[in-house]
């Protein structure tokens, strides 16, 4: 029972980890190429993004044995970020910040898993507008409260979205997504602990 309740507590955090585990196998896995270089070797971590482990294909023309590994990732971070997103508003009183965080969160987690299909486009632009709306609920909900090392973090974690979606929307500074691709999941990820577990604190 008390093993029990230990799981429940961490479930996002046993999800994350999970999540990351299964993405390094698949950065292991994938055989190369990326736009900036087709004929690379592996995964480059400043010119690939993370949507070339989910194609059959690599960049290089190799099957990509790092697809089912990457898409299975994907899952797991998704299901944990939703679930994040539902804890979270049992700690907020105002009904209407639960419905937007609620349901702007896991339906961008939703569209955020589908970016591993063909559509992952449009996809992307649904699912990064949802996020950055619950993320902006979520930031003005932690103002109200004493933590003032969540109130930096919420902020800059929305600065460095609103900056990588600036760059995939406009395409200015486009040789920089890749890498700010890695430092805006870095952020986010580090928002979503901090929230789990001081804020609850």
């Amino acid at each position: 029972m008390k093993s029990l309740q230990i799981l429940k507590k961490h479930t996002v955090l046993t999800g994350i980890v999970f999540s990351i585990l299964l993405f390094m196998a698949a950065v292991f896995l994938y055989p190369g190429g990326s736009y900036f270089d087709p004929y690379s070797q592996g995964f480059d971590w400043q010119h690939n993004y993370f949507s070339n482990l989910f194609s059959k294909t690599a960049i290089n023309g190799m099957p990509n044995s790092a697809r089912f590994w990457s898409i299975a990732g994907m899952f797991f971070l998704c299901l944990s970020f939703a679930l994040f997103f539902i804890r979270f508003t049992k700690s907020i009183p105002s009904k209407s910040g639960q419905l937007v965080i609620k349901y702007a969160g896991v339906t961008s987690m939703i569209f955020a898993f589908l970016t591993v299909t063909p559509l992952h486009d449009l996809m992307i632009s649904i699912s990064a507008s949802l996020a950055l709306i619950t993320i902006f609920y979520i930031t003005i909900f932690l103002f109200k409260t004493d933590q003032n090392s969540l109130k930096v973090l919420g902020v800059i974690t929305l600065l460095i979205s609103y900056f990588s979606s600036y760059i995939y929307f406009t395409q200015n500074f486009i040789d920089l997504l890749p890498l700010m691709q890695k430092i805006t999941l870095l952020i986010n990820l580090s928002f979503v602990l901090s929230v789990e577990y001081l804020l609850h604190q």
